[in-house]
């Protein structure tokens, strides 16, 4: 759903739950911003659109017939569409606290942080801190998604859906295609893998997403397949780390930016037209890629040659 009509559509139920009396079609159009730009025909059919959508979803829209006037009026009754009280045990609440905060940095943040407000909105207590601390503060969990094919991935595990991408093997150049029921997503030592079944190889596989290239592609239909019964992910993933070789790389810094990079640079040199050199210690170049390439215009990876490439795949990527 764009943007455009989330926000209409927000502004609907907004509108309709906000009046005292039902709104004719007219008035919303004029109530309402994303109506007031179309046509008559245009938003009469934009207007039922709406409402069936948003009926479809659980939001009740009255419809009202007064005798005295020519059209119909809408309106939503509170009483109708406000759930009933939330009630949780500590745990329960803490667990959804929990979970918020180690989801603040993934693409699932926003849901989270909306659902924790909500329930906090509702008088059910989920700020106190959980899990062991150091020096008398909680702990504050992260979980870190950069990598671009998590938010795809996740939705093909919730939907058991197959996919497709190209992946780079471990200590490989090459890049082949692979076809894969995704049974999970599974972080471990702050990587994160795909476990699931490689209809290619004819066997249960894991893949590191940050050696997926390009996009994942969704094949099918939604429940195409089962997982398992007594699966174990983390097993699937628990091979032991592969050796990894520390390398430096050598980064052109705009000047003034870039300041967490900078204190984590082995070395940071003077350059000209406005640009530091730095050295930065890495041993996977996917990883630093997907770092550089959140910095944007402020940094170009000068070598070692398959990072600077790799870098460049982000970029094209995106583009894309």
């Amino acid at each position: 759903m764009s943007r455009r009509k989330t926000e209409r559509l927000l502004n609907l139920v907004i509108c309709l739950l906000a009046t005292r009396r039902p709104l004719s079609a007219e008035q919303i159009r004029q109530a309402v911003p994303g109506y007031d730009r179309d046509g008559d025909e245009a938003f009469q059919r934009m207007f039922e659109r709406d409402k069936n959508e948003l009926r479809e979803i659980g939001i009740p829209i009255d419809v009202v017939r007064d005798p005295w006037e020519d059209e119909p009026g809408y309106r939503i009754e509170r009483e109708s569409y406000e759930l009933p009280e939330i009630t949780l045990e500590p745990d329960e609440a803490a667990v959804l606290g929990l979970a918020a905060q180690v989801w603040q940095r993934a693409s699932l943040a926003e849901a989270a942080s909306g659902a924790l407000l909500k329930l906090r909105a509702g008088g059910v207590a989920t700020a106190r801190p959980v899990g062991p601390s150091i020096g008398g503060g909680a702990l504050e969990l992260r979980v870190d998604t950069r990598d671009p094919a998590f938010p795809a991935l996740w939705e093909a595990v919730r939907d058991r859906r197959a996919v497709r991408f190209d992946y780079r093997s471990a200590g490989s150049e090459s890049v082949r295609a692979r076809t894969v029921e995704p049974w999970g997503v599974v972080s471990r030592n702050g990587r994160w893998y795909l476990a699931g079944f490689d209809r290619g190889r004819d066997a249960p596989r894991a893949f590191r997403l940050s050696r997926i290239t390009g996009q994942v592609t969704v094949l099918g239909r939604a429940r195409a397949f089962e997982v398992p019964p007594g699966v174990d992910l983390r097993a699937m993933v628990g091979f032991p780390d592969e050796p990894a070789e520390e390398r430096v790389a050598v980064l052109r810094v705009r000047r003034g930016a870039c300041e967490g990079l900078r204190q984590l640079a082995r070395a940071v040199r003077e350059s000209d037209g406005g640009w530091d050199e730095a050295e930065l210690v890495f041993s996977d170049a996917e990883r630093l890629a997907g770092w550089m390439a959140s910095l944007g215009a402020d940094v170009e990876v000068v070598g070692p040659p398959d990072a600077r490439e790799a870098v460049i795949r982000r970029l094209k990527g995106t583009l894309a």
